[in-house]
């Protein structure tokens, strides 16, 4: 067997990726979130994904959200891994194969703000430490969801008038949600809670039409957005307080060039993640194949990437 695989699963979309040993990519798989925090729908969706995949590999690196951080579920994630054509399996967390992408295998300290928000430091000595991190109930401050979530709170107390929030920035908001003008307010944000049908997911997707509004100079959305840096910037704080080394950053918060100043003013500019996380995947892998995995191999592998849109 010639190929190895590299799965990156998350909240809100999983992806798989079968490459070659010249680094070549044979096979991309999408589906949905698997993340068995967020109820049993996962399961199905994690099967049916590795029953995509055409053909056995020789090793298998998988990134699974919530990994490791309860033993029941880990043991169902594990007995789901156990259905896949592979021959060595390596199951992490999904923020440490996509700490372990990001610097290629090296030292530092990523910074994850997706769906959930984590963030996960490799040493120099290969030992991990993790900050945050903790479900959509009681953290994962900062990330999508959170910036959504903040939204909808101060949109609904803006509604009632227990927050002053400007007119314009109220319309823009109602206008993430489908709302038109002369829609009555009130019926528009009822009616699109009433519509959900996957919750954090569909919150989560609002951060993206907020860091918008935040470009356009709404207030609001700004403050928002400043409010998640500084969340963010406490994960960093942290970690960087007991080992300063280089950061990077993955997730889709961080499609937000203000998130990413505001960050980078506090701790110094970012490194571009080398890989992304299913190249992590893909990387971790290849060592475990025992292939030759060397920068010019890695600089292939993360174009090859790139040119189906992965990054």
């Amino acid at each position: 067997m010639t190929e190895v695989l590299g799965l990156d699963g998350g909240g809100t979309k999983t992806i798989a990726v079968v490459a070659r040993q010249d680094a070549s990519i044979a096979q991309v798989v999408r589906g949905g979130g698997i993340n068995p925090f967020d109820g049993d729908a996962w399961i199905g969706r994690f099967s049916e994904l590795l029953g995509r995949i055409r053909k056995p590999v020789a090793a298998a690196a998988l990134g699974l959200p919530g990994y490791g951080e309860d033993v029941r579920l880990t043991a169902m994630q594990d007995a789901r891994v156990m259905d896949l054509p592979h021959g060595l399996a390596t199951t992490v967390n999904d923020v440490e194969l996509a700490c372990f992408g990001a610097f290629a295998g090296g030292a530092g300290i990523l910074l994850l703000a997706g769906t959930g928000s984590m963030a996960w430091r490799r040493g120099v000595d290969g030992q991990s430490a993790r900050v945050g991190g903790w479900g959509s109930l009681f953290g994962d401050e900062g990330s999508a969801y959170w910036i959504g979530r903040q939204a909808l709170a101060l949109l609904s107390r803006g509604l009632d008038r227990r927050a002053n929030v400007p007119a314009r920035d109220m319309m823009a908001l109602l206008g993430l949600l489908g709302g038109r003008a002369g829609d009555e307010p009130a019926r528009v944000l009822l009616g699109w809670y009433a519509s959900l049908t996957a919750p954090r997911q569909q919150v989560a997707r609002l951060a993206e039409g907020i860091d918008g509004l935040a470009r356009q100079g709404h207030i609001t959305a700004r403050d928002l957005m400043d409010a998640a840096a500084e969340q963010l910037a406490t994960h960093l704080r942290v970690l960087m307080a007991e080992q300063s080394m280089p950061w990077s950053y993955g997730g889709s918060v961080f499609r937000s060039i203000g998130v990413r100043d505001r960050l980078e003013n506090e701790f110094g500019p970012a490194v571009p993640p080398r890989l992304p996380p299913v190249g992590g995947g893909v990387l971790k892998a290849a060592l475990s194949a025992g292939w030759v995995v060397d920068d010019p191999w890695i600089e292939r592998l993360s174009g090859n990437l790139a040119a189906e849109g992965i990054i």
